[in-house]
């Protein structure tokens, strides 16, 4: 049913996904890192770890993000490049690296989360630095989430310069509707920016709530991301939240929705795909205990772009898509390492 929809993505072209390379550092809350002077660290970011799975599932994936050039950002490049992820877009100048700070095994909009990313060398980006013509070159989808246009008006100018470039290439562009409260303080509020670029994607994925936010669309006024809803009231709210998002912008084709609460110390999750006029629905998964939570809608993003990259219908794309979002919950990292074929394996089917 889908499999048109992203024609301008061929097989053979690349995915490039652009944002904030950062280093993840997780002290525990014992204050045993001290003690012992170790400092648990992950290269991540959101953008990044939709790069690193699509590379592992053998998705042609390049990266462009900001790094001063020093020789630990050469190495964490090279660690990249080891990847097969494609390095060459990225940018070298500025002083510093974008750092954030998690309380290991803690979820990533967690209270304690402490940013360290002013004056970073991807926020002091600027339009015209980057040339989009020559990076565009080869590439048939783009990739971004609402975390980069965050940071400040610079970034949001710049992904704007990129969308209209892409777009006007025809290239597929995907943007995950991530919402980080701590990021936006420049001001202006995501609704005032969100829109302007979400007119140029043609896959739009996140939450009912953060669309609300985002983008403005209608939300019950009564419905609040707890779990004392009934699991059809939320789909219908997915289905509104997604024809009401297909509607304000005609670029978009499809549109997904994760459903995430809390089950004890484990997840109840399940996941939700609106296109050719059609809601399809994966079939939930339920863990009593998981490793982190960080990374896992970014593997979901992956799943759905690795999906739709290679043809499949909208129903298996979010089979494998939620299937590598849940599978996500037991690595402690930001990126999957999770193969295709072990992906395969979480992927409840009840046909």
């Amino acid at each position: 049913m889908s499999t048109q929809i992203f024609a301008s993505s061929k097989k053979g072209k690349k995915v490039l996904s652009f944002g904030e390379i950062l280093l993840r550092i997780c002290p525990d809350m014992d204050g045993a890192w001290l003690k012992e002077n170790k400092l648990p660290f992950y290269v991540g970011g959101a953008e990044l770890n939709v790069a690193t799975a699509l590379a592992l599932w053998n998705v042609p994936s390049t990266y462009l993000s900001a790094v001063p050039d020093n020789s630990v950002t050469r190495e964490i490049v090279d660690y990249l490049d080891a990847r097969n992820i494609d390095t060459t877009p990225m940018v070298y100048h500025g002083e510093r690296l974008g750092l954030y700070y998690l309380p290991k095994g803690k979820d990533l909009k967690n209270a304690g989360v402490i940013y360290d990313r002013a004056n970073s060398a991807y926020a002091d980006l600027k339009v015209g630095q980057i040339n989009w013509d020559k990076v565009f070159d080869g590439v048939g989808w783009f990739h971004f989430s609402a975390i980069c246009p965050a940071i400040n008006q610079s970034i949001a100018d710049v992904c704007l310069e990129a969308l209209k470039a892409a777009s006007a290439k025809n290239i597929t562009i995907s943007l995950d509707l991530n919402y980080r409260a701590k990021l936006w303080k420049y001001g202006k509020d995501p609704i005032d920016v969100l829109p302007e670029l979400a007119q140029y994607c043609t896959l739009i994925m996140g939450n009912v709530w953060a669309a609300n936010k985002m983008l403005g669309t209608a939300l019950h006024e009564d419905l609040t991301p707890t779990e004392g809803y009934a699991k059809e009231t939320l789909l219908q709210q997915a289905t509104d939240t997604s024809k009401e998002i297909l509607s304000l912008f005609p670029a978009c084709k499809a549109v997904a929705n994760t459903f995430r609460f809390d089950h004890g110390k484990g997840i109840r999750y399940y996941t939700a795909i609106y296109t050719a006029d059609e809601l399809t629905v994966s079939e939930e998964y339920i863990s009593e205990e998981i490793l982190d939570k960080v990374g896992s809608g970014d593997c979901f993003m992956a799943g759905l772009i690795f999906g739709f990259y290679n043809q499949l219908s909208a129903k298996e794309t979010l089979n494998f898509a939620t299937a590598a979002a849940y599978d996500k919950l037991y690595i402690p990292s930001d990126a999957t390492t999770s193969t295709v074929a072990d992906i395969e394996k979480r992927i409840i089917r009840n046909d």
